[in-house]
């Protein structure tokens, strides 16, 4: 829409959500292109005119980046989407990669408050838009950097947590080096997150953002290994945040777990994403392509694996889920997509054993069928085995996605450091700071696994006080006084 015209909210609230258009299920479960094929610019103004510019958006605060939501699609409404773009990044280093994996619709979408009646403006959608409108028209800016500080602050794992923290203190003037064990930079965003909904090179061109801001990464580089915390603390360094994720794989712990065909959904995923395995041979990465495939989970992580095993050509590739649709935990858009790709479910099913060939190959996963009781601590009802409802599988790979633990190697390899019970590194939630003055830590290290965007969000509170810390300032600002016979005057007005 080239001419500005104002619109009514009556007007607003008549034009339906914009969907976006995919691949065909019968095409993409062929290949590892992204799914989504993206918003036209039409498209994408046309949806944008939905929002209804509330005075008091509660989209904002539903945002763990402190996205300006309101103002970024007023520019798309407006046209202008490279502004857009801009807006975005005052605060989310990573739109590209948020527009895509960013579960919108349990955070800033949910309270929007044209759900009351209709469908919430699609935010996630508009991000992806403007994102790649900007990099594909050649129009990426670098932020306006602060000048230096003189301060150097590493940052340990370069997944959402890392590289958001990296930015926000690059953009305030300081040095930052990024140490990232693996051979590229992206944590889970590279090694977890498949093709087809996270394209790498979508990943690259965020990182080379970065890049450009002066932000110094060294790949392959193992802090506790190469160097420890204290090391850095001790040497260059005036501050340090560790990223390092929820690494270590769990597993069920039952009869046959070492037999050839059982995965870790951390191994099958790395295998096919960082390691290209999907491509073979053109990379030489094996990658075993079973024709019977039960990824045990029902969480995204399940559904990438369940649907790269479809991609990989499986004849059967299921979902086996202790519980019921009710309460899969996946964001529903990956379910949804898995049941139009022909994902089998079989629901309120668990393995206790698996069984193998004198060869030890996987052949069959003994399983036993369930019922739900009364919720447990998570608040979804508790499964409960049905007596002599053992039933065989026909099974040839076994994908393990039942959750992960922290990445153990820091706390080992740092006196002092407190964690919990769960091995996650203990912080003030308000700081990020651990029990070591001067270590910072945020992400899946101190939640154990969760989204991209709360680690993202972790990240941008530790980087705030990391800059305090190392210019020598309050960590939080002090609380306000507060003037009780103001408030009690106040309070009593309220009544009225």
């Amino acid at each position: 829409m080239s001419e500005k015209k104002k619109i009514t909210n009556k007007e607003r609230m008549k034009i339906p959500r914009q969907d976006m258009p995919n691949q065909k299920p019968e095409e993409r479960v062929t290949n590892f292109n992204e799914v989504p094929y993206g918003l036209t610019p039409e498209v994408a103004q046309q949806e944008a005119l939905r929002c209804l510019q509330c005075p008091k958006p509660k989209c904002i605060s539903g945002c763990p980046v402190e996205v300006d939501i309101p103002a970024f699609i007023q520019l798309v409404a407006d046209g202008e989407f490279s502004a857009a773009a801009r807006k975005i990044k005052e605060t989310n280093a990573l739109p590209a990669i948020c527009g895509r994996v960013c579960p919108q619709d349990e955070q800033c979408e949910i309270v929007c408050v044209l759900t009351k009646k209709h469908k919430s403006v699609g935010v996630g959608n508009l991000e992806r838009f403007v994102a790649d409108w900007e990099r594909e028209h050649d129009e990426i800016e670098i932020p306006e950097m602060a000048p230096p500080t003189g301060k150097k602050a590493a940052i340990v794992g370069a997944g959402p947590a890392g590289l958001t923290a990296a930015a926000d203190l690059a953009k305030m003037g300081h040095k930052v080096t990024i140490f990232e064990a693996l051979h590229a930079p992206g944590g889970v965003l590279v090694y977890g997150i498949p093709e087809f909904r996270l394209p790498k090179a979508i990943v690259k061109a965020e990182v080379d953002v970065l890049r450009d801001m002066g932000v110094d990464i060294k790949t392959s580089y193992v802090v506790g290994k190469l160097e420890t915390i204290d090391e850095l603390l001790e040497g260059d360094f005036d501050s340090v945040f560790v990223g390092t994720g929820a690494g270590l794989p769990n597993f069920m712990r039952i009869e046959g777990e070492n037999l050839k065909g059982v995965y870790s959904a951390n191994e099958y995923l790395t295998r096919s994403n960082l390691m290209r395995g999907y491509e073979f041979p053109d990379y030489d990465t094996p990658i075993f392509s079973g024709k019977s495939v039960a990824v045990l989970g029902g969480g995204n992580t399940a559904m990438d694996s369940v649907r790269t095993a479809k991609r990989l050509g499986a004849d059967h590739a299921t979902i086996v889920y202790r519980r019921s649709l009710t309460e899969m935990p996946a964001r529903t858009e990956e379910i949804h997509h898995a049941e139009e790709e022909g994902i089998e479910f079989k629901l309120l099913t668990n393995p206790i054993k698996y069984i193998g060939n004198d060869d030890g190959w996987l052949t069959h996963m003994e399983c036993v069928q369930m019922e739900l009781g009364e919720p447990d601590a998570s608040g979804r009802r508790r499964p409960v085995v049905i007596e002599g409802s053992n039933f065989l599988m026909e099974v040839d790979t076994v994908v393990v996605a039942i959750g992960n633990s922290s990445n153990p190697l820091i706390p080992q390899t740092t006196p002092g450091l407190e964690t919990n019970k769960w091995g996650n590194i203990t912080v003030d939630e308000k700081t990020m700071m651990s029990s070591r003055p001067g270590l910072f830590a945020g992400g899946d290290i101190v939640t154990g696994g969760a989204t991209v965007i709360l680690a993202a969000g972790a990240g941008k509170v530790a980087a705030r006080a990391m800059h305090r810390f190392m210019m020598g300032l309050p960590l939080v600002d002090p609380e306000p006084e507060v003037d009780e016979k103001k408030e009690k005057k106040k309070a009593q007005a309220a009544k009225k």
